[in-house]
Order: structure tokens, then sequence, then C-alpha cells
């Protein structure tokens, strides 16, 4: 509360601590997770018809016709639940632009009226892209399996946009980076 009794709030999108305060104090961080913390990943959304959405920093493609698909998703998702079922799934690398897009999808925004309220959707077969993103690909689910605490995921890529060379969203140590 201020001197006059009034009520401020930090501006939208300002950082109101230079940490996460409910982080795992770095000690007791695991070797693991301290080594995969610093392997910089690409920031990609993961869509289904349905529709639903998650944001994945473990993703890998693989050349070779087909093109493959690999990557680590929460078996708990809305996500996989609507992929497995569809059988389908569409994936966009995101860019700077899209943080608060990528907190949203990955739980960490609030999203009052649903995931997908709120921002301009292309429909594709695979489920919505983000309108401003140009490039993404669609997969068909090939299958998953148990890996670690979340599921491999493999899949074909069926259709592949190529947009512009928009700088990548990364996320290294922690937090969202991008190339300069």
């Amino acid at each position: 509360m201020n001197e006059d009794g009034s009520v401020s709030f930090p501006e939208p999108g300002a950082q109101i601590h230079s940490t996460d305060p409910f982080a795992t104090p770095g000690q007791a961080r695991s070797p693991v997770r301290q080594l995969r913390g610093r392997l910089a990943s690409t920031v990609t959304l993961w869509t289904a018809p349905g529709p639903a959405g998650l944001t994945v920093s473990s993703t890998v493609v693989a050349g070779g016709e087909p093109g493959r698909l690999l990557g680590i998703v929460d078996d708990e998702s809305d996500l996989w639940a609507a992929a497995s079922a569809a059988e389908r799934f569409a994936v966009a690398p995101l860019a700077a632009a899209h943080r608060q897009l990528a907190d949203r999808f990955a739980g960490i925004l609030p999203a009052p009226g649903g995931l997908f309220r709120g921002d301009d959707w292309t429909e594709t077969p695979y489920g919505p892209v983000p309108a401003g993103v140009g490039t993404w690909v669609g997969c068909r689910l090939d299958g998953a399996r148990e890996f670690g605490w979340g599921l491999l995921v493999e899949a074909t890529i069926e259709a592949v946009e190529v947009g512009p060379d928009d700088s990548p969203l990364i996320h290294f140590r922690g937090r969202y980076r991008e190339l300069r």
C-alpha cells in the first residue's frame, strides 16, 4: 500500500523478482537437471485438434525421407490426450515476441477464457498455429513411450511451412533467451 492509502501494481510484463522465489536452490538440484539446464533449447509450441497445446523445449528434427520429429511431453497434459486421440499435431518454433504465449501454454501465466483465447490462430489439419508464426510442421503420431519423467513422442513430418528466419526463443538455465 502506498503512503496515500492507494494500491499500485507493477506494469504488465514487469519483473517482480530477479530470481524465481519457488525455484529449487542450485546446490539442491540433481546433476542431471543442472546438465539439462546448460543445454540451450529452442522453445516450441505443440498443438493438436481439440484444440490443446503445450510449450515444449525438448524437440528434435531428424532429416530423411520422410523427416521425423521427436519430443518429450507430459503424459498427463491436455496436448498428449488430444494428439494421441487425433494421431496428429503441429509444432511451431517460437520467437522472442512469443514469451507470454510460451508461458501461458507452459501453465506459468493464467489463461482466462482458455489457452487459445486472445490470439489469432491459423487452423490446420494438425492443430491451430499462432497466426504470427511463419514456420511450423504438421506431424503424424507414430508412437510414444515412457522416457524419464515424460513421454518420448515419435512422429513423421507430413507438412512443412518455412517462413521468415525469426530469431528463436531459447530456453537456457531456466530462463528465456534470444539470439541476437
